[in-house]
């Protein structure tokens, strides 16, 4: 862990200010619109709501805010590690970074664990915080601002948490599944640089059209499609549709906490998964022609 932590601060202090970008900029945003846009509900939407409208307004803003956000982090993250492997090539900075005493393992593995998971994570908790101040501006213009100061927080604030928690649960398992693609990307994203993406989009894609087709065998297919799909599955929904019944107002937010607790206990049980065995297996071999690679002095450095 020693050697891990300066590891991981290198990541800090290279990326922190496009962190801060991607977290303020869109928050930015939506305030700037919310704030001088034109926000118009229907008068026969507003009678059918009632008295839910600011509950509704609020959590869809402080959850819509932190999943965007999410969103927003989980893809600059796979794009950074996509071009991990050479990103230190160009000022020949390899060559300092190869002296360091650290393991070949950790300093592969350092920002993997960043960018795929502290990252989005701490983005998912900015973007909720974020989503308080987007709440109160969409509620003041909707409703009014003593209706904000009203909501029911003590029912609303433990409903976004399980959603969070849950989906910060989830990305640990959704980059399990996912790892066998990720690391394929940065292992030939290594040994061939740019021509990464066309390799690999032709291996997947026209590969895998061309088995179903020409051979009849859609292996490659499924097994990608099949990983994608568990990874959205083990962030959120994993395949069973929970009931709220015939509740209202106050009465669903109550009930979030269970449904996240529930929904996180099926992702769990598809993990005993003989695709999930497999990639995982695929992933570490790619992990470990990785380690190989920069062993060898990262491709002479060059």
């Amino acid at each position: 862990m020693n050697k891990m932590l300066p590891l991981m601060q290198r990541e800090w202090l290279q990326h922190r200010f496009g962190w801060m970008l991607m977290v303020v900029v869109p928050l930015a945003i939506a305030l700037l619109l919310l704030s001088f846009g034109q926000l118009a509900i229907g008068p026969d939407t507003a009678e059918k709501v009632g008295d839910r409208l600011p509950p509704l307004l609020a959590i869809a803003a402080i959850a819509g805010s932190g999943a965007a956000i999410f969103l927003i982090a989980g893809v600059s993250s796979l794009i950074i590690i996509a071009g991990v492997a050479r990103r230190d090539h160009g000022d020949r900075s390899i060559e300092f970074w190869l002296s360091l005493p650290t393991t070949h393992s950790a300093s592969l593995a350092a920002p993997l664990i960043v960018h795929l998971l502290l990252v989005p994570a701490l983005a998912l908790l900015a973007g909720l915080a974020g989503g308080l101040l987007v709440s109160l501006v969409l509620v003041t213009r909707v409703v009014g601002v003593g209706a904000w100061f009203t909501l029911p927080w003590g029912d609303l604030l433990p409903a976004v948490l399980a959603i969070a928690a849950r989906l910060m649960a989830g990305l640990p398992l959704a980059v399990l599944w996912l790892s066998p693609l990720i690391l394929l990307v940065v292992l030939v994203s290594a040994w061939f640089r740019r021509w990464a993406w066309v390799i690999i989009g032709a291996g997947l894609g026209l590969g895998g059209h061309l088995l179903d087709r020409v051979f009849g065998q859609p292996l490659l297919s499924e097994v990608t499609l099949g990983l994608i799909r568990q990874a959205g599955k083990a962030l959120v929904n994993a395949g069973e549709r929970i009931q709220v019944g015939p509740n209202e107002g106050t009465e669903v937010l109550r009930q979030l906490p269970g449904w996240a607790l529930h929904d996180f206990g099926l992702a769990l049980r598809e993990l005993p998964s003989p695709l999930l065995a497999g990639g995982l297996l695929f992933a570490a071999g790619c992990f470990a022609l990785f380690v190989a690679w920069r062993q060898r002095g990262a491709g002479a450095a060059g």
